[in-house]
């Protein structure tokens, strides 16, 4: 059997809480608490929930852009967060980041070609003459002109500018990709052309994603399997398939209601949940989800549930999962 490309085991991110006059530490902002998952090569995994429930943390620790708190990142094999700073430089190249805003990560002050091609010249990959070739191919690949080389952000859309960020993070030559939100700041048109690149490139690069978003019908045209995050914690993953033809978790039930229909004749029933999503700083006890669950039970305000294998690849962390 082959190894994952990428094994997330027992991840924790908390951030402190300071306070009084010391500044002392008074608490901890769980962002995430305690996440397990693999994601094999070619493999598109999608991570959904909530605006607030840890997802972009959740990639960024994973990345290292963030320091974890508890638990291990093996990237092919080697623990990314027991690096040395050099010894993590070299393998950024395999690990890229495609940013929710195109257009707040581009400097407006550089060109499209100079802010694509800086990263090769900082690792040193390609001399300088080969440059502007490079990027031109890249451009292309991602279905822009060579000509747009020369050109500044301002001059772009909002579509052409996530697919600099795309190329940005292609010129490199990854292998694993964690698309942060890519597609949420863009109009529907727009969506589809990006996550058809996305899924193309996925195709004929082998490449692995870890695709973050709030809407479940944008990963299931692109991810293999998806998790289903609740302040801080998975709460269900599963192939795309049995997720959307089977969900275990009330909370996953509640967002694929949300969906909306495009058949107007046909009526869905729409799962609303009462309340907010409470503190990461302060969760409730027992399941996260038990304040805003239409079926909790006594159990379920005292008991973390166990996530755990309820059928093949389908892991699910609640106590009646699949009783409702």
């Amino acid at each position: 059997m082959t190894e994952p490309l990428l094994e997330v085991n027992h991840l924790k991110k908390y951030f402190p809480i300071q306070g009084g006059i010391m500044q002392r530490t008074v608490g901890h902002v769980r962002a995430v608490d305690d996440i397990t998952f693999t994601l094999n090569k070619g493999e598109a995994l999608g991570l959904v929930g909530e605006s607030g429930c840890g997802k972009s943390t959740t990639g960024r620790t994973i990345l290292r852009l963030l320091e974890k708190t508890e638990g291990t990142v093996k990237f092919k094999g080697t623990d990314l967060h027991e690096l040395s700073r050099k010894e993590l430089r070299a393998m950024r190249p395999k690990m890229q980041l495609v940013f929710q805003d195109p257009y707040s990560s581009l400097n407006p002050r550089i060109n499209v070609g100079t802010a694509i091609g800086e990263a090769l010249v900082d690792h040193g990959l390609v001399s300088k003459h080969e440059i502007r070739d490079r990027v031109k191919e890249i451009l292309s690949i991602c279905g822009l002109a060579p000509y747009h080389i020369d050109r500044y952000p301002h001059e772009f859309s909002g579509g052409q500018r996530q697919r600099i960020g795309i190329a940005r993070a292609l010129i490199m030559n990854p292998e694993f990709i964690v698309a942060d939100e890519p597609v949420s700041a863009l109009d529907v048109s727009i969506q589809a052309q990006i996550i058809n690149l996305l899924s193309d490139l996925q195709e004929q690069k082998n490449l692995t994603y870890l695709f973050i978003s709030h809407d479940l019908s944008v990963v299931e045209h692109l991810c293999n399997r998806i998790g289903v995050m609740y302040l801080g914690s998975m709460v269900e993953m599963a192939p795309r398939e049995e997720l959307f033809a089977r969900p275990l978790h009330p909370y996953t039930k509640a967002l694929l209601s949300a969906i909306p229909v495009p058949d107007p004749t046909r009526k869905s029933e729409r799962i609303v949940l009462q309340g907010d999503i409470p503190s990461p700083a302060n969760p409730p006890s027992g399941c996260k989800f038990h304040t805003r669950c239409p079926f909790a039970k006594e159990i379920c305000k005292q008991q973390v549930p166990k996530y755990e294998e309820m059928a093949s690849n389908h892991f699910v962390a609640c106590h009646f999962a699949g009783e409702f």
